[in-house]
């Protein structure tokens, strides 16, 4: 049996759980502000169902990424401030 398989398995699987617990804290913009992160959690979810979303509707579609992608910028902008002060 070959020793190395099993050695790179394990530190690529090692490099991919580091590399995910980075992505995670690095998305996590709302440090200790449970309600916020969650706002930010949903609203991203809104705008890839946004994306998703089959025909524009009228125009209605894309005004609503726009009003997402506003709310999203608000509530990181709201994150960061309550970080600072």
């Amino acid at each position: 049996m070959n020793v190395w398989k099993p050695v790179a398995l394990v530190a690529v699987a090692g490099m991919v759980a580091s590399v995910g617990m980075q992505v995670a804290h690095a998305d996590n913009a709302c440090h200790n502000q449970g309600h916020m992160q969650a706002a930010l959690d949903h609203l991203k979810a809104a705008r890839n169902e946004l994306n998703s979303a089959e025909h524009n509707k009228g125009g209605w579609r894309d005004a609503a990424i726009q009003a997402t992608d506003k709310a999203l910028g608000e509530t990181n902008r709201g994150c960061a401030f309550a970080d600072t002060h």
